[in-house]
C-alpha cells in the first residue's frame, strides 16, 4: 500500500481526474510542492515512524478532487488544488517558528499573493476565461473549507493519510467504504457541507479522526514540530539558509544542508539542537522542565470534527443524535498531556 498509497488514494477520492487540472499540476508554483511532507517534519525524525511520504502536492491534488467529486465545478477545483502553494517546507513548523501554533495560519496570507502574481498561473486562467479573485481563496467555497468542527475537502483530505501514514488508522479499503458513504447536506447555516448518508459510518470516521488528531495533541508531535521550528530559526541566525529558501528546496535538501553544517561545526547549538531532532527516539513527559532536556510547554491547534450525517428532513450533527459520538469529541476537547514534553539533547 505505502509505495502507490496517492495514486490510489486518489483514484477512490474521483475515480477520473478531470483533464483540465493537469496543466495547473504541472506549474512549478504546484511542483514545489512535491518536496513538501503533509506531516510537518516529522517524516525526519525517528521519534516517529511514518510509514510513507505524503507531499503537499499530494494533498492539494486530493483536495482538488474531492472539489471536483462533488461540485463539478472547475473554479472551486482549481481553488482547492491552490489552496496551499503558500506552504514553506516542513509545513505548519513555519507557524511554530512564528509563534502561531494555536491557529497555525501565519503563512495563509502569502498565498493570494503568490497565485496574483504568477504569470504562467495567470495565463492558463486567461485560457479557461477565469478570474484571478476566483480562485486566489478557497475559503469562498465551503465545501472546499469551513470552520472547523465542519467536514470540507480539505480537513477530509488530509486526515485520511495522515492518519494511514502516523498509525495505520487507515487502510485504503475502510477510507473507500468511509467515502462513498459521503455526500452535500446543507448545514444549520443553509451552506453545502459534506456529511455522511449513514451514522455508523460517520462514528467510525468521528473515532478515527479524534484518534488521529489525539497524536497531533500529543507532546511528541509539539517537540518534534517546536525542535524543527528552533533549528530553521538557528539556521537562519548563522546564515545557513536565507528565510526564502524554505519556499525554494524541498526538505530532503534542507536535511542534507543541515547535516552537512552540523558535521562542519559540531559544537554550535544549531548542531545540537539538529543532533537530538535526528537522534531522539523517546521522550520523557513531565510537569516541569528538565535539565539538560529540550522541553516544551504549548498549546496547539485542537484539529477535531462534528460531522454532519444525513437525517429524514435534512441533516444533524452527530453529537446530537449519537451519545458515543458526543463523548469522544467532549473527551477529546479536554484532553491535555503532561505540561511539559522534553527530549534529551544528544
Amino acid at each position: 500500500m505505502k509505495e502507490n498509497f496517492a495514486a490510489k488514494y486518489h483514484k477512490i477520492l474521483c475515480k477520473k481526474t478531470p483533464d483540465f487540472l493537469s496543466k495547473y499540476i504541472s506549474l512549478p508554483i504546484l511542483k514545489r510542492l512535491e518536496g513538501v511532507g503533509l506531516l510537518c517534519g516529522t517524516d525526519w525524525t525517528p521519534l516517529f515512524h511514518n510509514s510513507f511520504f505524503y507531499s503537499r502536492l499530494d494533498h492539494s491534488i486530493g483536495t482538488a478532487l474531492i472539489v471536483w467529486n462533488f461540485t463539478k465545478d472547475k473554479k472551486q477545483t482549481i481553488a482547492a488544488l491552490l489552496h496551499d502553494v503558500s506552504t514553506p517546507a516542513f509545513s505548519h513548523v513555519s507557524d511554530f517558528k512564528n509563534g502561531d501554533a494555536l491557529t497555525q495560519s501565519s503563512t495563509e496570507n502569502l498565498n493570494a499573493q503568490l497565485i496574483e502574481n504568477d504569470l504562467e498561473l495567470l495565463e492558463f486562467l486567461k485560457q479557461d476565461g477565469i478570474k484571478v479573485a476566483e480562485v486566489n481563496d478557497y475559503h469562498i467555497y465551503p465545501v472546499a473549507d469551513n470552520e472547523i468542527p465542519g467536514l470540507s475537502a480539505d480537513r477530509l483530505e488530509y486526515m485520511y493519510p495522515s492518519g494511514a501514514a502516523l498509525d495505520s488508522i487507515w487502510t485504503l479499503t475502510e477510507i473507500e467504504n468511509s467515502y462513498n458513504h459521503i455526500n452535500v447536506l446543507e448545514n444549520e447555516k443553509g451552506l453545502p457541507e459534506l456529511g455522511f448518508s449513514e451514522e455508523n459510518e460517520c462514528l467510525i470516521y468521528t473515532k478515527k479522526f479524534i484518534q488521529t488528531s489525539t497524536i497531533l495533541q500529543q507532546n511528541e508531535d509539539k517537540i518534534a514540530m517546536q525542535l524543527m521550528a528552533d533549528i530553521l530559526k538557528l539556521a537562519e541566525e548563522n546564515k545557513i539558509i536565507k528565510p526564502s529558501e524554505l519556499f525554494t528546496f524541498s526538505e530532503k535538501e534542507l536535511i542534507e544542508i543541515f547535516t552537512k553544517s552540523a558535521e562542519e561545526n559540531p559544537s554550535w547549538e544549531f548542531s545540537k539542537y539538529f543532533r537530538t531532532f535526528r537522534g531522539m527516539k523517546k521522550i520523557l513527559r513531565s510537569e516541569s522542565e528538565i535539565k539538560g532536556f529540550f522541553c516544551v510547554d504549548l498549546q496547539v491547534k485542537r484539529r477535531y470534527i462534528n460531522p454532519l450525517i444525513k437525517i429524514k428532513n435534512g441533516a444533524k450533527r452527530i453529537s446530537e443524535v449519537n451519545k458515543e459520538a458526543k463523548e469522544i469529541i467532549e473527551q477529546f476537547l479536554q484532553f491535555n498531556d503532561t505540561k511539559f514534553g522534553c527530549a534529551e539533547f544528544l
